[in-house]
């Protein structure tokens, strides 16, 4: 978009054409910013929602300090890094994150907490896009899924590594007629009041590693023809009931 500036003599008017302001790659987020600044690291935005309209597709928005940055729905290739304190969504009735990205769209989300106060929705809900990375992620205490994955398009991958998904309905939950894939590392999904891992339709494969599911009341739960496979590196114990994964990998 360009916007025109006119100087008005008696006879005619000169005009002059300046383009509008870029996207930048690299936005910051502050808990004492403003979302009419222009989001650079001296003076950052308020919100993850003020930001990303000010962030190119592929960049990257930090928090420089531990803050509550909003709910945000993303539509594009991102990155969003809390950084190296605790920064948070915190949300009530509604989705913390919400992706609905391209197909061709890769989406990571890093070192954050979200918390749904009971009444959030979802913590994540992805909706489409080509990839999406949870590391260092803690969500809890949403009321349907602290991880929510039921992509509209084919060849989703899904990777959580590093991350804590309690007291949700499910911890995670991924199916649909695409087929998701997703693998989950060094994660703990605890007290869950429905399942710690649900995996519904038989494309969809959840594959399980070095990871502690524990007082959920379904450990691993799958539906329509849907795998889970497991390496021996797990701990599935306490749970209501433990549940059994389709695949076993001997080691990883």
């Amino acid at each position: 978009m360009k916007y025109i500036f006119c100087a008005v003599f008696s006879v005619a008017a000169l005009c002059t054409f300046a383009p509008a302001q870029a996207q930048a790659t690299r936005t910051w987020v502050s808990g004492v910013g403003d979302d009419a600044n222009p989001c650079s690291r001296t003076a950052p935005c308020k919100t993850f929602a003020g930001a990303i309209s000010k962030t190119a597709a592929g960049g990257e928005i930090d928090a420089l300090d531990p803050g509550g940055f909003g709910g945000v729905t993303i539509t594009k290739a991102i990155t969003i890094d809390g950084g190296g304190q605790i920064s948070s969504i915190l949300v009530s009735g509604t989705n913390g994150i919400t992706i609905n990205a391209g197909a061709g769209d890769e989406v990571i989300i890093r070192n954050l907490s979200i918390n749904g106060v009971g009444s959030g929705i979802d913590g994540i809900r992805f909706n489409s896009g080509k990839s999406l990375r949870l590391q260092n992620v803690r969500i809890d205490r949403f009321s349907a899924n602290c991880v929510g994955i039921q992509p509209s398009n084919s060849g989703t991958k899904i990777l959580v590594i590093d991350s804590a998904l309690s007291n949700c309905g499910n911890g995670l939950f991924a199916g649909g007629a695409f087929g998701p894939k997703v693998t989950v590392e060094r994660s703990r999904m605890v007290l869950n009041s429905a399942a710690a891992i649900s995996a519904d339709q038989s494309n969809t494969l959840v594959r399980l590693s070095n990871s502690t599911l524990v007082d959920n009341l379904i450990g691993l739960q799958i539906l329509n023809n849907a795998n889970i496979g497991s390496y021996s590196n797990n701990r599935l114990i306490g749970n209501g009931t433990d549940g059994a994964p389709t695949l076993t990998y001997s080691s990883r």
